[in-house]
């Protein structure tokens, strides 16, 4: 036997899955311990071995690992100090950012404050030109000099930007290796290690978000690890990417800018995981937990990835108002609108959910732990849709008179009954879900009408049918244990790494020498982070790409090769693979202007993990363990309850019906059926 072992820290729950080499899992969900992330993760780990019978002797496949850590110390601004030290010049990087405004007509939009204040960035003379060229390099006293400044000012963490250093960083290696000699202790990192890439003020931004969080994620991770080693765990733990994958611990402190969105980003590989295994290439993954709810494209059974996104938005979900981050991560659109979101009424009057969120402390009215307000989870309740009693298989009671109490004052301000009140909340949180996965899915140029929605997340199996409804799709898909579906993502995701490196340079002057050096160090660097994660190096798969455009455009494209561009590719195929590219997706080619590559990217991925059913569906159809009064779609209505593990291969159910299981539980509106399929999945149809 092989046992294998998942943790995913989320903004509300830690989901722990343990897995068996024959495919069964054992599940467990405990609150997330914000104070002490590490008390949550064991107190579930020690759950769900007790559940399993098994002790961390038994754990001999990976501990694989997804944590909000990073997120929850760039919104909250938990870290220590950090500084800056930039080309001299250009002290104000951060504060005039690169002049977007996120509403144009709005005078008073506002941005998160820099993470780094401008009495803690420095400027040093130094040069390098655009073609790689130093013409000037840091005079040692400077560098002296500004290491006094930052022991002065008692910064922790210290990011080093400089002026075309992606194409040449020996000017920010030498100046911190000076630093790192004359500061023991503090955290270093250049931009030409974190993100080599062209445009500066997201380049510094990346940059400062990495050393601002090295004080916080590096001792949190040798921490978990040295406490696994010690309650008798034989593997280091692995940590799940942005981008989708897993590497070592180590590796992932030294960039935890790589780990924002790595919760989000398991349940997206779950979904290609079974995207794969039920033969459909295009679907929209669904994930609604406690805090947020997370929409992602699937097509030809991967993840649209993205490399640039946003942390920290002054408005949480306004595209333009956050810290820019320049590494590759899956594309996802998020939203305010998970169990925990609140209701109120607004000025004028109307009721609207989220996007604050009550989290695990106080939560929710009806968890009992001192919340007032109602949120999506109370409506839910009072609408039936959930059991009051059977919340987490009845480890934890909800408490309905709490609930009752909330809703009733929304129902003194807005003059209407308790019962409407719960149904705008449903009605109103379901089409904010609904609207964002519209708009992410028009604003790529890809068709949402009619993709099988992948529903996963404590909330996500509740209400995936009537988003689905009003995204004109006619089937949702809920896989097995989907509650805890992040933690299981990380368990089938193989060990990766994505790499970038910009080289600005026109195709027709491409020097295929100066390529060669250039994915010469990316695979170095790749294939050296596959094998700290133990991957041999004959597991290890690269895959090529480029980011290229017409000269004079502002946005890339990017373009994988079908193999090592410095064996199979040259000037003209390179150029052909862009145009054949960029006319499927605009129709149109200008041949005339030439065109630009702009970056380098290589991923190196380790051998894929195989499925295995997760656990075995009942043999003989089964009945309603009972009935309950439901009021969501209509007044009173008497809808049958079902045990999922109760249902049989090929048994359908017929709307409206709740299907409950330990850790979800997944409504069929009055117009919907749900059928098991042979993987335990429940394939809902409408009509």
């Amino acid at each position: 036997m092989t046992y294998s072992l998942a943790v995913d820290i989320g903004g509300t729950f830690t989901d722990i899955v343990l897995r068996n080499s024959d495919g069964s899992l054992t599940v467990d969900k405990t609150l997330t311990t914000h104070d002490d992330l590490l008390e949550g993760f064991f107190g579930g780990v020690a759950a769900v071995m007790k559940k399993a019978g098994v002790s961390p002797d038994d754990i001999d496949g990976v501990v694989v690992h997804a944590t909000t850590v990073v997120t929850n110390a760039l919104i909250e601004r938990k870290g220590k100090p950090t500084a800056l030290v930039v080309t001299e010049g250009f002290r104000d990087v951060l504060v005039i950012r690169n002049e977007h405004r996120y509403e144009m007509y709005d005078p008073q939009i506002e941005f998160p404050e820099p993470l780094v204040s401008r009495d803690l960035t420095f400027g040093i003379a130094e040069r390098t030109l655009a073609d790689g060229t130093i013409v000037l390099t840091p005079d040692p006293k400077d560098i002296t000099a500004i290491a006094a400044d930052l022991k002065a000012s008692g910064a922790h963490a210290v990011a080093i930007c400089f002026l075309n250093s992606f194409t040449n960083p020996a000017n920010e290696r030498a100046v911190a290796k000076g630093l790192a000699d004359l500061l023991p202790g503090v955290f270093i990192c250049t931009s030409a290690e974190v993100a080599p890439q062209i445009r500066e003020y997201p380049r510094a931004s990346t940059t400062t978000v990495n050393a601002y969080t090295m004080p916080i994620s590096q001792p949190y991770l040798r921490r978990l690890t040295e406490r696994l080693a010690s309650e008798g765990f034989s593997n280091t733990p692995l940590i799940m990417l942005s981008s989708g994958g897993v590497v070592a611990a180590e590796t992932a402190g030294r960039n935890p800018v790589r780990m924002i969105e790595s919760g989000p980003a398991a349940g997206a590989l779950a979904a290609c995981h079974y995207a794969e295994i039920l033969g459909i290439d295009r679907l929209m993954s669904f994930d609604m937990g406690g805090t947020t709810a997370k929409a992602c494209l699937i097509e030809n059974r991967e993840p649209l990835v993205t490399g640039l996104f946003e942390v920290d938005r002054r408005y949480r979900f306004k595209e333009g108002s956050g810290l820019p981050v320049t590494v590759p991560s899956i594309d996802m659109i998020e939203i305010g609108a998970g169990g925990g979101s609140i209701a109120h009424v607004d000025a004028l009057g109307l009721l609207k959910v989220g996007p604050e969120s009550a989290g695990s402390n106080p939560g929710p009215a009806c968890y009992g732990r001192g919340g007032t307000k109602a949120t999506v989870t109370d409506a839910d309740l009072a609408l039936g849709l959930i059991d009051a009693e059977n919340f987490l298989g009845g480890d934890m009671p909800l408490d309905r008179a709490a609930t009752t109490a909330a809703i009733q004052r929304l129902s003194d301000d807005l003059s209407i009954s308790p019962v409407q009140v719960a149904r705008g909340i449903f009605r109103v949180v379901t089409e904010a879900m609904a609207s964002a996965a519209r708009t992410h899915a028009t604003d790529r140029g890809l068709d949402y009408r009619g993709l099988p929605l992948f529903a996963f997340g404590g909330a996500g199996p509740l209400h995936a049918c009537e988003v689905a409804s009003l995204l004109q799709s006619s089937s949702v898909i809920v896989p097995p244990r989907s509650s805890v579906l992040s933690s299981f993502g990380t368990l089938v995701t193989p060990v990766r790494l994505d790499l970038v490196r910009s080289d600005l340079t026109r195709i027709d002057a491409l020097d295929m020498t100066r390529v060669g050096r250039i994915l010469d160090d990316l695979t170095g660097e790749a294939s050296t982070a596959l094998r700290e994660a133990g991957c041999a190096p004959s597991d290890v798969t690269l895959i090529f790409g480029a980011e290229m455009r017409y000269f004079g455009q502002q946005h890339e494209v990017s373009v994988t090769f079908n193999g090592d561009p410095r064996e199979t590719e040259n000037q003209a195929s390179i150029a052909t693979l862009f145009e054949d590219l960029y006319r499927k997706l605009y129709g149109v080619n200008p041949s005339h202007v030439p065109i630009e590559l702009v970056s380098w990217r290589v991923t190196a991925r380790g051998p894929l993990i195989p499925f295995h059913v997760a656990g075995q569906p009942a043999s003989i159809e089964g009945k309603p363990k009972n009935h309950r009064k439901v009021h969501a779609w209509s007044d009173d209505q008497d809808v049958p309850v079902y045990d999922r593990s109760s249902l049989a291969v090929g048994q359908t159910i017929r709307g409206p019906a709740i299907i409950e299981e330990r850790e979800t539980t997944t409504a069929l509106p009055p117009d919907w059926s749900g059928t098991i399929d042979q993987f335990g999945c429940i394939i809902a149809t409408k009509g």
